[in-house]
C-alpha cells in the first residue's frame, strides 16, 4: 500500500509540474513556462554503471517487458495447452510471446513420424509413428536390408570381368586354329566388344536395380525429433499452403519403372513438425480462407493427411494416412487480422482458449524504467551472440533509450512498447559507437543514431519541408489573411511523422445554405469532419449570412492524415470572414467539437518537432496534450508552447 502511494504521489507531481493551470478569474489561455514542458533529460535512479552489470534473465518469458496480463495468459496455454489469439502492434513481444510458450509446455513423449510404401495402393502411403530418435534408426536398417541381396556382388562382378577378358584370348586360340588367323582375330575383336558392352550393361542394370530396391524398401522420415530436449517451435508466418500443411512433390516420370515411389514424394507441413508443440502464424488474417479452413480441421481433429497442394501436379493423386498434428496454436495480428479471420477458425481458439490484446505503453514508473535498461542489456546480447557487434550501454546512455521510449510512447506518464523500433535505436547507436572505437555507448552515440534511424517517413517529412520552404510555401514569419500554418502527420499508425501543411481559405457569399469544400489530396472522412466548422463559424461567432468556404491544403500531393487540422481550418475562414491577418511564425494542432472546444489528438510530440524543424517559433496545442509532449532541453528554447482550451484561445493567439 504505501509503495502504491508513493507511485501515485510521484504521477501527480509529474502532472502538477507538466501543466500549466488555466487562470479561472480572466478565462484566458496561458503560455506553457518552459520549465513546466516534460523533460527528456531526467537522471534515472538506476543502480548499474553499464549494462555488462545487468544480469539478463535466462528464461524467454521472463524476457517480455510491460505484457504482464499477456504472460499470464501464456503460463495459463502453457499449463493447460491452450491455444492464444495475440492482437497488437508489430514489435510489442507477440513472438516472444510464442516462443516462451514453447519453453514452458512440458516435454510429453515426442514422437517420430515415417512414411511407408502401400503394397496395395501407391497412392496412399502408410504413416507410421514412434519414439523420438528412433526414426533415423529404422531408416538405416531399411536401406542395409535392401542390400543384402546385392552383398556379393563385387565377387560376382570380379568373376564376370576375368570371363570377359579371358574369353576372347580362348576363341581367338580356338579360331586360329580351326580357320585361320584372320578368322581368329575377327572373332577377337568381336568377342572382346561383347564382353564388354555385356559388362557394362550388367553392371548398371545392378547399380539401378539396387537403388530401386533400396528406395522402395527404405521409409521416408516425415518428422524427426531426434535429440529435442523441449517442445518443438516452428514459425508459419507467411508459409505458403504446402509448407504449412504438408505437399506432395511433382513426380515427371510417373511410368517405365523411372518414376519415384510416393512415399518418397512426401513432404510434411510445418502442422505436422510441430505436432505436441507449437505453431506461430503472425498476420494469420493473410492466409487464404481454404488453408484457414484445413488448418481449422488440424486443430479439432489433432491429425491431418497430407496430399498434393497443386491440381496439376502429379502429387494431387497421393493422399497419405492421416499424420499426427497434436499443436498448441499461436495466432497474431492486429485489429485488420480479425476481420480477415475464418469465423470458425477465430471460434475455435476463443472457445479452447484466449484472446489477448497486447499492451502498447506502459506507465513510467521507476519499476519500468529498470525493465528498459533490461531490455537494452538483452538487446545488446542478442546483437553479440557469435561475435561482439555493439559495445554495452552506459547508464547515461540507458537514460537516453529511456528517453527515446517516453517520446516515442506519444502518451504523458508512459514508456512505449514498440520495442523493436526501440531495438533499432539500440543497435544503430552501437554500431556507432564501434565505428568510433568507443569502449561504450554513450549518450552522444544514441543522438546520432536518432538522426541516422529516421524512419522513413520522419525522412520524406523533411525533405517535403525543405522543397515547401524553397518555394515559400511554408511561410514562418509575417502575417497573411486567410493562411494558417497547420501540422498534419504522414504515414500509418504505427509509423509516421509529423508535416507542416499550410492551409488557405476563402468565403464567398452563398444563395443557399453554407457549404465547405477541401481541395487537394484529402480523405473522405477528413471532408466529412471539416463540416463541423460550418457549425462553429455560424452559431459560436454569430455569422448568419450564408457562404460557400473553399479550403485549400497546398500542396498535397504526398498521403497525410489531417484530423487535427479542423481549428486551424476554423481559424482561416474566420480571418478570411473578417479580413484579418494571421500570424505565420505560429502553427496549430488540435480537432474543433461542434460547440467551441479543442480535442485533443496523437501525436502530439511528432507534430511539434516538425514544427521546430520548419522553424515554427510558435505552437498551439490542446490543454489536454500538453503533457503528452517531449522536447530536449536545446529545443524548449526554440518554440513556445501555448495551449488552448477554445477556439476563441486559439483565434486570439493567431489573429489578435
Amino acid at each position: 500500500m504505501a509503495k502504491g502511494r508513493a507511485v501515485k504521489n510521484q504521477r501527480k507531481t509529474e502532472r502538477n509540474k507538466a501543466v500549466t493551470r488555466k487562470d479561472k478569474t480572466t478565462n484566458k489561455s496561458s503560455n506553457v513556462s518552459l520549465s513546466n514542458l516534460v523533460s527528456v533529460n531526467n537522471s534515472y535512479n538506476l543502480s548499474f554503471e553499464t549494462t555488462r552489470d545487468i544480469q539478463i534473465p535466462k528464461e524467454t518469458i521472463c524476457q517480455v517487458i510491460g505484457q504482464e496480463a499477456a504472460v499470464e495468459v501464456i503460463k495459463k496455454a502453457a499449463s493447460q495447452k491452450r491455444h492464444v489469439l495475440l492482437i497488437g502492434e508489430p514489435g510489442t513481444g507477440k513472438s516472444m510471446l510464442g516462443a516462451a510458450l514453447a519453453e514452458l509446455l512440458p516435454k510429453e513423449n515426442l514422437k517420430d513420424v515415417l512414411a511407408y510404401p502401400n503394397p496395395n495402393d501407391e497412392n496412399n502411403p502408410k504413416i507410421v509413428s514412434t519414439e523420438a530418435g528412433k526414426g533415423r534408426e529404422i531408416i538405416t536398417k531399411a536401406k542395409s536390408s535392401g542390400k543384402e541381396f546385392f552383398k556379393n556382388q563385387n565377387f560376382f562382378l570380379v568373376i564376370l570381368l576375368i570371363f570377359s577378358l579371358v574369353a576372347p584370348w580362348w576363341v581367338r586360340t580356338h579360331y586360329t586354329v580351326q580357320y585361320g588367323a584372320t578368322v581368329g582375330a575377327i572373332m577377337f575383336a568381336s568377342f572382346s566388344i561383347a564382353s564388354m558392352l555385356f559388362l557394362g550393361a550388367f553392371f548398371i542394370l545392378l547399380k539401378l536395380g539396387n537403388k530401386q530396391e533400396t528406395k522402395s524398401l527404405a521409409p521416408k522420415l516425415l518428422v524427426d525429433n531426434f535429440n529435442k530436449q523441449t517442445a518443438p517451435f516452428y514459425d508459419g508466418t507467411g508459409a505458403h499452403a504446402g509448407a504449412l500443411l504438408g505437399d506432395i512433390l511433382h513426380d515427371p516420370y510417373q511410368s517405365g519403372g523411372l518414376g519415384t515411389p510416393a512415399h518418397e514424394r512426401v513432404m510434411s507441413g510445418l502442422i505436422h513438425k510441430a505436432d505436441q508443440g507449437v505453431l506461430f502464424i503472425d498476420e494469420i488474417g493473410t492466409l487464404n480462407k481454404v488453408s484457414q479452413q484445413e488448418l481449422l480441421t488440424a486443430l479439432q481433429e489433432g491429425r491431418f493427411p497430407i496430399t498434393g497442394q497443386s491440381e496439376i501436379s502429379a502429387g494431387a493423386m497421393v493422399r497419405t494416412d492421416a499424420v499426427p498434428c497434436n499443436f498448441v496454436l499461436i495466432a497474431a495480428g492486429n485489429l485488420q487480422t480479425i476481420k480477415h479471420m475464418h469465423p470458425a477458425l477465430r471460434s475455435r481458439i476463443r472457445g479452447y482458449g484466449y484472446e489477448v490484446y497486447m499492451n502498447e505503453s506502459m506507465p513510467d514508473t521507476i519499476e519500468n524504467r529498470e525493465k528498459l535498461a533490461v531490455f537494452v542489456a538483452q538487446e545488446v546480447a542478442k546483437d553479440n551472440q557469435n561475435t561482439q557487434k555493439i559495445p554495452h550501454f552506459t547508464k547515461d546512455a540507458v537514460d537516453a533509450i529511456i528517453d527515446e521510449s517516453r517520446k516515442r510512447a506519444n502518451k504523458k506518464g508512459h514508456l512505449t512498447l514498440r520495442l523493436r523500433d526501440l531495438g533499432g535505436i539500440i543497435r544503430a547507436a552501437g554500431d556507432i559507437a564501434k565505428q568510433e572505437n568507443a569502449e561504450f555507448v554513450l549518450r552522444k552515440h544514441i543522438e546520432k543514431a536518432r538522426e541516422i534511424a529516421r524512419t522513413l517517413e520522419h525522412q520524406i517529412a523533411d525533405r517535403l519541408i525543405e522543397d515547401k520552404k524553397d518555394y515559400e510555401v511554408i511561410l514562418t514569419a509575417g502575417k497573411k489573411i486567410g493562411r494558417v500554418n497547420c501540422i498534419a502527420v504522414i504515414g500509418s499508425k504505427d509509423v509516421f511523422s509529423g508535416i507542416i501543411l499550410p492551409i488557405e481559405a476563402q468565403a464567398i457569399p452563398s444563395v443557399g445554405n453554407s457549404t465547405i469544400t477541401l481541395t487537394g489530396k484529402v480523405s473522405q472522412d477528413d471532408r466529412e469532419s471539416a463540416k463541423n466548422v460550418i457549425a462553429v463559424v455560424e452559431n459560436y461567432f454569430g455569422f448568419r449570412k450564408k457562404y460557400n468556404f473553399y479550403v485549400q491544403f497546398l500542396q498535397t500531393f504526398k498521403s497525410s492524415e489531417i484530423d487535427s487540422t479542423s481549428a486551424g481550418i476554423t481559424v482561416a475562414i474566420i480571418s478570411a470572414l473578417k479580413q484579418k491577418a494571421v500570424r505565420q511564425d505560429t502553427a496549430v494542432i488540435g480537432a474543433v467539437s461542434v460547440r467551441g472546444e479543442i480535442l485533443p489528438v496523437a501525436g502530439v510530440s511528432s507534430k511539434v518537432h516538425a514544427a521546430l524543424e520548419a522553424g515554427i517559433s510558435r505552437v498551439i496545442v490542446p490543454k489536454n496534450n500538453v503533457n503528452d509532449i517531449l522536447l530536449d532541453p536545446a529545443d524548449k528554447e526554440k518554440v513556445e508552447i501555448i495551449k488552448a482550451e477554445k477556439i476563441e484561445d486559439v483565434i486570439r493567439e493567431m489573429v489578435g
